[in-house]
């Protein structure tokens, strides 16, 4: 679904044309050694986070087969408009960084060497890139729960100068494949260890039911889950826990010392919820350090999905109330519209 300028301050097409779009089949096909190029050249942080905190953008969601925003079921399976979006996202100065898989970060690297190389300035540079590693779970499928690594490797984090990787375990005691995705996850963290990179853990309880697999977003579960999660590997010193809010966050934040990015959650179209759980989120503890969102930036509604996570990262960095951030998305929203497509395509 493309927005049109009636309905959105967002338009795909605008920002992204299909000349953009159809320059990275024609670097994959032809150069693809630019990825790695522009792998090193990019310049990272000197740390993880300026200020102790985090606003990252989760865009994993369809390498587990989860294509459904909002109302659409299809959405996010047209990887036109969904790139498009992401570098809406990473292109703001404002937001840290992306969470993706191997073909989204390579899409962004080869976007930033096409900037770089026509006179632009990069985008990547300063950012927090980090690497999905574990989708072998696919939504729907009978193995759902064999959660295998079938993305980035520690060594290809490494290799491509990554900020951090991400992988994560959804608890089911009755179902023997969690302790193999567990176990899997604990030796991945024992390979990032060895090159001292970041990990971003998500870890959740979960039920089956007739419909799928449901997180069991209540305190006493993700409190006994955290506990699973920051015990695993070989050190927990690079580990940041990925965990949705939920009623009573003051105690599951009381469950660690790692630093707590908050799970974003589904696309539900009310964004001063959204920015609600944030704000309680961030006053819930000193440990809870910022937020992993998705759907719910890239997909708003009729809403500029730079502008909704400019307000996300108003609310981490600024403290920034409901009212406050509603008000900076207002401000921003349609801005620079053709800051990519100026210069590439």
């Amino acid at each position: 679904m493309t927005l049109t300028s009636e309905s959105s301050n967002f338009v795909d097409d605008l920002f992204t044309p299909s000349s953009i779009f159809n320059k990275i089949t024609n670097v994959r096909v032809n150069e693809p050694q630019l990825i790695e190029k522009a792998a090193v050249r990019r310049k990272k942080r000197d740390q993880l986070t300026v200020d102790g905190k985090l606003a990252i953008l989760a865009a994993d969601h369809p390498a587990r087969m989860v294509t459904k925003a909002g109302s659409d079921p299809m959405i996010m399976g047209n990887r036109h408009s969904y790139l498009g979006r992401v570098l809406r996202v990473v292109t703001s100065p404002e937001f840290d960084g992306v969470m993706a898989t191997t073909d989204i970060i390579e899409d962004l690297l080869i976007v930033d060497e096409m900037v770089v190389e026509n006179g632009g300035h990069s985008f990547l540079d300063q950012k927090v890139l980090v690497g999905c590693m574990n989708r072998g779970g696919l939504s729907g499928a009978g193995f759902e729960m064999d959660d295998r690594f079938t993305s980035f490797t520690a060594d290809s984090v490494h290799r491509l100068r990554l900020d951090g990787a991400k992988m994560m375990f959804r608890l089911d005691t009755k179902d023997t494949r969690s302790l193999d995705t567990i176990a899997a996850c604990a030796e991945a963290i024992n390979e990032l260890n060895r090159h001292s990179i970041p990990v971003f853990l998500e870890a959740f309880s979960v039920e089956k039911s007739p419909a799928g697999y449901k997180a069991l977003k209540n305190t006493n579960e993700l409190i006994k889950a955290i506990g699973v999660a920051t015990a695993l590997g070989d050190s927990s010193r690079g580990i940041w826990l990925k965990i949705p809010h939920c009623e009573g966050f003051d105690r599951v934040a009381k469950s660690t010392t790692c630093p707590i990015l908050m799970l974003g959650g589904e696309s539900l179209g009310n964004l001063s919820g959204v920015f609600q759980e944030f704000c309680d989120g961030m006053a819930a503890g000193q440990n809870v350090r910022g937020a992993l969102v998705g759907r719910n930036v890239l997909y708003p509604g009729q809403e500029d999905p730079s502008a909704v996570a400019d307000a996300v990262s108003k609310i981490v960095h600024e403290n920034f109330t409901v009212g406050r951030a509603l008000a900076h998305m207002k401000s921003v929203s349609g801005k620079d519209m053709r800051k990519i497509a100026s210069v590439i395509a």
